[in-house]
Protein backbone atom coordinates (compact mmCIF):
# COMPACT_ATOMS: atom_id res chain seq x y z
CA UNK A 1 0.00 0.00 0.00
CA UNK A 2 2.84 2.39 1.02
CA UNK A 3 4.38 1.64 -2.52
CA UNK A 4 1.33 2.76 -4.63
CA UNK A 5 0.81 5.67 -2.21
CA UNK A 6 4.81 6.72 -3.39
CA UNK A 7 3.61 6.07 -7.02
CA UNK A 8 0.55 8.39 -6.61
CA UNK A 9 2.89 11.35 -4.78
CA UNK A 10 5.33 11.10 -7.46
CA UNK A 11 3.01 11.33 -10.52
CA UNK A 12 1.59 14.58 -8.53
CA UNK A 13 5.01 15.98 -8.40
CA UNK A 14 5.62 15.27 -11.88
CA UNK A 15 2.59 16.48 -12.91
CA UNK A 16 3.20 19.99 -11.40
CA UNK A 17 6.57 20.55 -12.51
CA UNK A 18 4.96 19.85 -16.09
CA UNK A 19 2.54 22.44 -15.16
CA UNK A 20 4.78 24.81 -13.73
CA UNK A 21 7.05 24.37 -17.12
CA UNK A 22 3.49 24.90 -19.21
CA UNK A 23 2.65 28.31 -17.40
CA UNK A 24 6.19 29.98 -17.93
CA UNK A 25 5.93 29.41 -21.60
CA UNK A 26 2.66 31.32 -21.12
CA UNK A 27 5.51 34.25 -20.19
CA UNK A 28 7.47 34.62 -23.80
CA UNK A 29 6.48 36.33 -26.29
CA UNK A 30 6.31 33.53 -29.11
CA UNK A 31 3.02 32.43 -26.86
CA UNK A 32 1.02 35.09 -26.80
CA UNK A 33 -1.17 32.89 -29.15
CA UNK A 34 -1.47 30.54 -26.66
CA UNK A 35 -5.37 30.33 -25.40
CA UNK A 36 -6.44 29.93 -21.64
CA UNK A 37 -6.35 26.44 -20.75
CA UNK A 38 -3.69 25.11 -23.15
CA UNK A 39 -0.13 24.77 -23.76
CA UNK A 40 2.41 25.03 -26.50
CA UNK A 41 4.77 22.03 -27.05
CA UNK A 42 7.05 21.34 -30.00
CA UNK A 43 7.27 17.95 -31.72
CA UNK A 44 9.52 15.78 -34.45
CA UNK A 45 12.75 16.91 -36.08
CA UNK A 46 10.98 20.12 -37.57
CA UNK A 47 9.99 21.40 -34.26
CA UNK A 48 6.85 22.19 -35.69
CA UNK A 49 4.41 23.52 -32.75
CA UNK A 50 1.01 22.84 -31.40
CA UNK A 51 -1.27 24.27 -29.06
CA UNK A 52 -3.01 21.34 -26.58
CA UNK A 53 -5.42 21.84 -24.34
CA UNK A 54 -4.07 21.15 -20.18
CA UNK A 55 -6.63 18.52 -20.48
CA UNK A 56 -4.49 16.14 -22.43
CA UNK A 57 -2.00 15.68 -19.12
CA UNK A 58 -4.95 13.74 -17.80
CA UNK A 59 -3.98 10.92 -20.00
CA UNK A 60 -1.59 8.36 -19.53
CA UNK A 61 -0.66 8.30 -22.87
CA UNK A 62 0.19 11.96 -23.22
CA UNK A 63 1.83 12.06 -19.57
CA UNK A 64 4.34 9.23 -21.35
CA UNK A 65 5.00 11.60 -24.13
CA UNK A 66 6.22 14.14 -21.68
CA UNK A 67 7.82 11.73 -19.47
CA UNK A 68 9.89 11.05 -22.31
CA UNK A 69 10.56 14.81 -23.38
CA UNK A 70 11.56 15.36 -19.22
CA UNK A 71 14.08 12.34 -19.65
CA UNK A 72 15.34 13.43 -23.13
CA UNK A 73 15.82 17.19 -22.33
CA UNK A 74 14.95 18.19 -19.04
CA UNK A 75 12.21 20.70 -18.43
CA UNK A 76 15.06 23.24 -17.99
CA UNK A 77 15.61 23.24 -21.90
CA UNK A 78 14.92 27.10 -22.86
CA UNK A 79 13.58 25.74 -26.60
CA UNK A 80 10.00 25.53 -24.80
CA UNK A 81 8.32 22.02 -24.30
CA UNK A 82 9.98 19.62 -27.12
CA UNK A 83 8.00 16.32 -27.71
CA UNK A 84 10.66 13.90 -28.92
CA UNK A 85 8.58 11.60 -31.21
CA UNK A 86 7.36 11.70 -35.21
CA UNK A 87 4.82 14.26 -35.87
CA UNK A 88 3.04 11.79 -37.04
CA UNK A 89 2.66 9.53 -34.19
CA UNK A 90 2.14 12.61 -32.39
CA UNK A 91 -1.01 13.57 -34.62
CA UNK A 92 -1.99 9.80 -34.14
CA UNK A 93 -2.37 10.38 -30.10
CA UNK A 94 -3.93 13.74 -30.32
CA UNK A 95 -7.07 12.62 -32.63
CA UNK A 96 -7.26 9.76 -30.37
CA UNK A 97 -7.32 12.06 -27.09
CA UNK A 98 -9.97 14.10 -28.59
Amino acid sequence: MAVMKQSKVSQVAGLKKILKRCSNLGRKQDDLDVPRGHFAVYVGENRSRFIVPIAYLNHPEFRSLLHCAEEEFDFGYDMGLTIPCEEVAFLSLTSALR
